[in-house]
């Protein structure tokens, strides 16, 4: 049972206009095993819209949480080098310019398998992973990072914090977007943050979702697409301060916030809000054609697959990413285009895809089976791919790019 809404999920507006709708869909994650191959998924409404009160990009639709996250949920920050790299540098910068040490406190919210908080364990720095999924959540115990198995709200924070836990940091990345009730995962995070503490969180910028055409990137675990101005009005609705920011590259283009409880902004937010009232992204007008676009790419990646099969050319897919399954939904590619997909993932292998029920493999399938082309679905990780993928490669083999616009490479 889903959850519709009528008013904005920040503001409570009702002036909600409609940016995209990819139609009816099954949940991106969802992978499927063979015995659940000739059942019906479930799908759900897929709808963008933007909030002409507070600036918001979000869906309408609300998956409950523990459908999406809880139930052999696949997704491992591990698998990624690129993430895992990103991570470190993150983690080693915050331990220096926050002067962390033993008496400190990290807590990481969707801290996954612990891909990021093992680097403060390393460097001897406490600290406190929350995750609902069990997999991840385990894996990460194993890995050394002590974690709670469960959703962060104002409750567990009210918890944690009787029971003497303040965070000096406090990082959550890829999850604001994903919370149903950011009221109440705001005021944990105000909660439990030291009154010199700071938040840091990641997002994808919508300014990247809409000038690259990323439109894959929506699925229903992503339930808003924040720009500086939206993700502040909703911080200060909620007592806390979006004190500095910065753009950085991961995952298409994303926004790095840092969060206070006190109102200090510096020169890159102050810039960055006037930079995007500006460029027009707190009006509607700058999301008008992101549909025709989506469209676009739609029509083109099917006319440029066609050409390829009908002239004999084997394709497979790389990466069975969430944002692959929106695309192959939304496009309406199956196994009529690709042969199989693979991923590094080993929690993925063996399944099928939601909805189009391709099947997954190692990436050493390439090598054996050879096909002509691999469409990268993780296209925010394609350079990575691509140079793993090397001896495919010098054996002819080509990456097809789907995003912003497809290429060949």
């Amino acid at each position: 049972m889903t959850e519709k809404a009528s008013v904005c999920r920040s503001c409570g507006g009702a002036r909600l206009d409609t940016v995209l709708d990819l139609g009816r869909t099954p949940l991106a994650d969802a992978l499927l095993r063979e015995e659940e191959l000739g059942r019906p998924e479930p799908e759900y409404p897929l709808k963008a819209v933007f909030c002409r009160d507070c600036s918001l990009v979000q869906i309408l639709e609300t998956v409950p949480p523990e459908e999406l996250f809880c139930r052999r949920y696949p997704y491992y920050s591990s698998f990624s080098d690129e993430l895992l790299g990103h991570s470190r540098e993150n983690a080693i910068e915050l331990i220096r310019t926050m002067r962390l040490n033993a008496e400190s406190l990290v807590v990481e919210i969707a801290s996954n398998d612990g891909y990021l908080l093992r680097n403060f364990v390393q460097n001897g720095i406490p600290c406190l992973g929350i995750d609902p999924a069990e997999g991840p959540a385990e894996a990460a115990e194993r890995a050394g990072v002590p974690t709670h198995c469960g959703f962060f709200n104002r409750e567990l924070a009210a918890k944690l914090r009787g029971m003497g836990k303040r965070a000096d940091v406090v990082i959550a990345n890829n999850v604001l977007a994903h919370v149903a009730d950011s009221g109440s995962f705001l005021d944990g995070i105000r909660t439990l943050l030291k009154d010199d503490g700071a938040a840091v969180i990641e997002v994808p910028y919508v300014r990247d979702l809409v000038d690259k055409s990323e439109f894959d990137t929506i699925y229903h675990e992503h339930l808003c697409y924040f720009s500086a101005t939206s993700a502040d009005r909703l911080l200060r609705s909620r007592a806390l301060f979006l004190n500095s920011v910065r753009r950085i590259p991961i995952h298409g283009g994303s926004l790095r916030l840092y969060i206070g409880l006190r109102d200090e902004p510096d020169a890159s937010i102050t810039g960055l809000l006037a930079e995007e009232k500006r460029d027009g992204v707190d009006g509607f007008s700058y999301y008008n054609d992101f549909a025709v676009k989506a469209e676009n790419i739609k029509n083109g990646l099917r006319l440029m697959l066609k050409i390829l099969k009908d002239g004999g050319n084997r394709i497979a897919a790389y990466g069975a990413a969430a944002k692959g399954a929106t695309l192959l939904n939304y496009t309406g590619i199956g196994r009529d285009f690709i042969d199989f997909v693979v991923d590094r993932n080993v929690h993925k292998q063996g399944l099928y895809m939601p909805g189009r029920r391709i099947p997954i493999f190692r990436p050493e399938r390439l090598l054996e089976e050879r096909p002509d082309y691999v469409l990268i679905l993780a296209w925010n990780f394609a350079q990575e791919i691509i140079s793993q993928q090397e001896e495919y490669r010098a054996a002819g083999g080509k990456f097809i790019v789907p995003i912003p616009e497809w290429k060949v490479t």
